[in-house]
Formats: structure tokens, sequence, C-alpha cells
């Protein structure tokens, strides 16, 4: 077993230090950098802790343990002192994700007390563009309005649990996704497509920095797939983001999941990065 010096918990005396982490990778880093440039790193905001390795001044790797546990330019031996931290605090994550040799370094020092895992996702592409797409947009795709929450919600919950393979309404009754989802709606970053009621298309702008955006939750109905909605209604996200949000968007998605991958390249995004996941 590697010796290392042990992880300690980041304050908000150590916010600069972290952005510079954060910012060297801003397209993998971006769903932990758009946490603590909103909320700084008090546990009581971020909503959770952010581990670093490496003294005050020497900052070398961080890792976010909130919901997700996320490691950032994590080597071998911060990947053993945040597996050690980790250990001793036991599981409150939903997941493990960020880059995949880092997590599935991570994993395999805490499969033996964390495991096993719901479901593994050892492959997903990150995928990024910085151009407008190529192909037409859909002129329908647009800002959900607040008053259309119960219109939105199923579709979310549809595409958490087809993605996911649980249901969000599990343990608080959906409670927290419910918050999220109307959450989203508000700060005008949840956008949809919706005809007679029914929502056609839809995604979010899960996380924002001033360099990257990160798409998230993309799902079209499955009694209209097959029709070109995705490529259109990503052309739409991907217009309307990269003048309102940031001149990034990224995304990232099972390496199996071939017919969504085919979209996101036609619509401009290019592989830049591997991630993985592991759900509990």
């Amino acid at each position: 077993m590697l010796r290392t010096s042990a992880s300690r918990v980041l304050d908000d005396q150590d916010r600069e230090e972290v952005l510079t982490i954060l910012d060297a990778d801003p397209v993998a880093n971006v769903f932990v950098a758009s946490r603590v440039r909103s909320v700084g790193l008090s546990p009581a905001r971020l909503g959770g802790q952010m581990w670093g390795f490496g003294p005050r001044g020497g900052l070398t790797s961080l890792c976010y343990a909130g919901a997700n546990l996320v490691p950032v330019n994590a080597g071998p031996e911060a990947v053993q002192a945040f597996a050690d931290r980790a250990r001793k605090q036991g599981r409150r994550c939903s997941s493990i994700v960020g880059p995949a040799d880092a997590v599935e370094k991570l994993w395999e020092r805490l499969e033996p007390y964390w495991g096993p895992a719901r479901a593994i996702r050892w492959a997903q592409p990150v995928m990024a563009t910085s151009s407008p797409s190529p192909v037409p947009p859909d002129p329908l795709v647009r800002q959900v309005r607040p008053e259309e929450f119960a219109t939105l919600l199923p579709a979310c919950v549809a595409m958490f649990t087809e993605e996911v393979g649980i249901s969000p309404d599990l343990g608080d009754g959906g409670a927290l996704y419910r918050s999220r989802v109307a959450e989203l709606i508000r700060v005008g970053r949840s956008f949809a497509r919706i005809e007679d009621g029914q929502v056609v298309f839809k995604a979010e702008v899960g996380a924002v920095t001033p360099q990257v955006c990160q798409i998230q939750g993309v799902w079209v109905h499955p009694d209209l797939r097959g029709r070109g909605h995705a490529v259109s209604g990503m052309a739409a996200i991907v217009d309307q983001t990269l003048r309102h949000f940031a001149p990034v968007v990224s995304l990232y998605v099972n390496d199996f999941n071939v017919p969504a991958r085919a979209a996101y390249r036609r619509v401009g995004f290019k592989e830049v990065d591997t991630f993985m996941s592991v759900l509990f």
C-alpha cells in the first residue's frame, strides 16, 4: 500500500488555490467548479466537503464529497488519501464520478468497504463544442416557464429513471429532485419543446462556470424517438447556451448509448475525455 500524506477538509481560505486547480481543466471540472464559484467551500453551503491533498499553498488534488464523490486531478497518492478519508467517514454519496482513471483507482480501494455497486459505467465519453451547431436548430425549443413545472416533471422523472436505473422518488419521496427541477426552471436553465401539454424534447444546463456549461438530462419522448428531435433539439440547446451561458458547451454520455453519441457528433460535439461512474 502507498504511504501518503493525509487529506484535509478545505475552507474558504483555500478558494483561490482550489479554483486554480479546477480552472486547469475547465471541461472535466465544470460541476465542482460551478459549486465552488456559487457557494464557496464552507461545508454548510457546499452541501458536503471539499478535500484537499497537499499543504496550503501547495495543493495538488481535490475531491468533492457531497451527493457525489468527485476526484479532481488526483494521482495515485491523492487517490489513496481520499480513499482513506472516504472509508473512515463511511459512504454518504449516491455515486463516484469523474475522470475514469482516478475513479477506477478510487473504487478499487473502496469496493471492499462500500461494495457492491448497483451499477458501474466504466466509460462515459466527455464531449464538448465551442461552435454553433452545423445542423438547423429546432425553433420550438425554449426555456421552460415556472408554470410548466408540472408538465416538465414527469419527463424529468422518466429521464432519470431510464438513465440511472432507479426512480428519483425513492428515499425522500422525490422532494429534493423536485426542488432541483424547479430551481433550474427558475434560473432559466431548463429547456424543452412542449406541444399540446406534452414534452417532446428536454434538457437542462446543469452546471455553469465562466468557461464552460454542462448539459444534462437530455430526453426525447419514447413515442417520438427516431424523428430527429434529439439532433435539432440539441442544436438549439448549443446555440442558446453559447449565446447566454459560456463559450464551451459540454456533456458526458454512456459509451453504450450509440444513438446519443451519434446525435451529439452531428451537432458538433467532439470527445475530449472519458469519465467513469460508480452508482449506489
